[in-house]
C-alpha cells in the first residue's frame, strides 16, 4: 500500500494467500482511499495457470519479500511460472530470502525452535515464544551449536526484540529453506530472469563488504554468481536482496556515470547527523568530511541532482565517481533517491499517512518504526509514530512543543514529560520529513 500512496500513477497488484492479510488491507485502502491497487488472494503453487492471471497485468517492478525461503518447492515453481508470464521485458524483480551459508550455523536453532514448539499445544506465535525459551536455556547449558557459535549467539541474543508473530512467520514454516544465491538465480532463469546486483547498495562495492585478501581472490573469476558465493563465504550475511532483470542491456560506464548524475538524492536524515565514520571489513571506513559535508548541507532543504552536487565549488575530492557517492549515502540509508524531485507533498500519500498514524497509534507504542509514503520521493520512508503524530499536530499549525503535548494527553504531569520528547522531533526528524515531501 506504501507503494501505491507514494505512487498514485501506478498500478500495484497485492498477492497474498491469507484471506485475513488481503482483508485487512483492503479495508486499510478503503479507508485511506487508495483507489490504484488491487488485492488477490491466490496460492502462489497455481495462480499462473487460474482465471484469476488473465486479469493481472504486466509488470514493470515485481517485489517477493519474506516468500522465496518460505514456501514448498512447489510454491516456487509457481512463482517462476507467473514471473515469466508477466514481467515485462526490462522489468525488474527484486527477491529477499534466508541465504546460504549465511543461516549454516542458524540452521539447528530453527530445527529445534520449530520441534520444540510443535510439541505445545495452541498458536503459532505461542508456540514460537516457547520454542524460543528452550532455546535460551540450552543456551544456558552450553550445547556447542549455541553457546559456541558466534552467529547463533548474535541471532538468539536478538530475538527479543521482534514480536511473537514475526518468531511463528521466521520459524514456525515447515517448508522453511535457506537458499544459496545460485540455486536462486538458476530457477529465476526459467522467467528469463537475469541476477543484476544487489537492492542493498554495500554489497555491490567490494571494497565495502570484502578484506583487500578476499578482493584480491574474488576477482580471479569473471563469473558473477561464483563471485557472489565468494562474498558470502567471506560475510556473515543470512540474508539477500537480490535485483533481477528480464533482457538485461549493457552500457558502458561513461553511460552509466551520465545517468547516475541525472538521479535526485535526498537526505534522510540532519546534515549534522552525517557520520565520518561507516562500517568496513577492517572495522570502519572513514569519510572524507571536506567531501560529504558539503554535499550533506545541500541537501539539508531538499532532493538535488548528484551531477550537481559533485559540481559544488566547496566540495573536495573526486567528482567524477557517481557510484561511490550514492553507494554510501544510499547504501547506508543516509540518503533516498527522489522520483520527483520538488514535488509537493502528495494527497494519497498524506491521507495515507494520517490514517496509518492514528491507526498505529491506537497499540500505544509511540516508539513503534513504521513505513510513512513520499509522493516526492516515490517509494517509504521510515518514521515512528510519534514522529507522525507531530507531523499531524505540525500540519494542523501547532508548532510548540506544549500545544503539542496537551494536544497529545490531558495529564498535566504527562504533558511536562512529553514536552521534551516532542521538541527533539520537531528540532531533529520534522525537517527531515519536511525535506522528503512527507509533510
Amino acid at each position: 500500500m506504501l507503494q501505491a500512496a507514494s505512487n498514485p500513477s501506478w498500478l500495484v497488484t497485492a498477492i497474498d494467500f491469507n484471506p485475513a492479510h488481503i482483508a485487512e488491507a483492503r479495508a486499510w485502502a478503503h479507508a485511506a482511499g487508495l483507489k490504484n491497487i488491487n488485492f488477490i488472494e491466490a496460492d502462489l503453487s497455481s495462480l499462473a495457470e487460474s482465471a484469476a492471471a488473465q486479469g493481472i497485468p504486466e509488470a514493470d517492478f515485481v517485489t517477493i519479500h519474506g516468500v522465496w525461503s518460505w514456501v514448498s518447492p512447489a510454491v516456487r515453481q509457481g512463482i517462476v511460472k507467473l514471473l515469466r508470464d508477466k514481467v515485462r521485458p526490462g522489468g525488474l524483480v527484486h527477491v529477499s530470502y534466508n541465504a546460504l551459508p549465511g543461516w549454516g550455523a542458524r540452521l539447528g536453532m530453527q530445527r529445534l525452535l520449530r520441534t520444540v514448539g510443535l510439541s505445545v499445544p495452541g498458536r503459532s506465535d505461542r508456540q514460537a515464544e516457547e520454542g524460543l525459551k528452550f532455546l535460551r536455556a540450552l543456551e544456558q547449558a552450553e550445547a556447542i551449536h549455541l553457546a559456541q557459535s558466534p552467529s547463533a549467539k548474535n541471532l538468539l541474543s536478538r530475538l527479543d526484540q521482534f514480536p511473537a508473530g514475526y518468531l511463528a512467520h521466521e520459524f514456525m514454516n515447515g517448508a522453511w529453506s535457506p537458499c544459496f544465491m545460485a540455486d536462486v538465480a538458476e530457477a529465476m532463469s526459467g522467467a528469463k530472469l537475469e541476477w543484476v546486483g544487489s537492492a542493498q547498495l554495500t554489497d555491490n562495492f567490494p571494497v565495502l563488504t570484502l578484506s583487500e585478501a578476499q578482493y584480491a581472490l574474488q576477482r580471479q573469476f569473471d563469473d558473477p554468481i561464483t563471485r557472489e558465493l565468494i562474498r558470502d563465504m567471506s560475510t556473515d550475511n543470512p540474508f539477500r536482496h537480490d535485483v533481477y532483470v528480464r533482457g538485461a542491456r549493457r552500457i558502458t560506464q561513461a553511460k552509466r556515470d551520465a545517468a547516475l548524475m541525472d538521479v535526485d538524492i535526498a537526505l534522510n536524515i540532519l546534515p549534522e547527523s552525517l557520520p565520518l565514520e561507516v562500517p568496513a571489513p577492517a572495522g570502519k571506513a572513514e569519510l572524507n568530511p571536506a567531501f560529504y559535508q558539503p554535499i550533506a548541507q545541500a541537501l539539508r532543504d531538499g532532493p538535488c541532482k548528484v551531477g550537481a552536487l559533485l559540481g559544488l565549488p566547496d566540495v573536495e575530492g573526486r567528482r567524477d565517481n557517481p557510484a561511490e557517492l550514492l553507494g554510501i549515502l544510499v547504501g547506508y540509508n543516509f540518503a533516498t533517491p527522489a522520483a520527483r524531485s520538488g514535488a509537493a507533498p502528495g494527497v494519497e500519500a498524506r491521507l495515507f499517512n494520517r490514517m496509518a498514524t492514528y491507526r498505529f497509534a491506537e497499540g500505544g507504542n509511540l516508539n513503534q518504526q513504521v513505513g510513512v509514503a513520499s509522493y516526492r520521493l516515490g517509494v517509504p520512508v521510515r518514521a515512528t509514530v510519534l514522529d507522525m503524530l507531530v507531523a499531524d499536530c505540525v500540519d494542523a499549525g501547532l508548532t510548540g512543543a506544549n500545544q503539542i503535548a496537551a494536544r497529545a494527553t490531558p495529564d498535566p504531569e504527562q504533558q511536562v514529560a512529553l514536552q521534551p520528547i516532542v521538541q527533539e522531533v520537531l528540532d531533529n526528524r520534522i525537517p527531515v520529513l519536511r525535506a522528503t515531501g512527507v509533510i
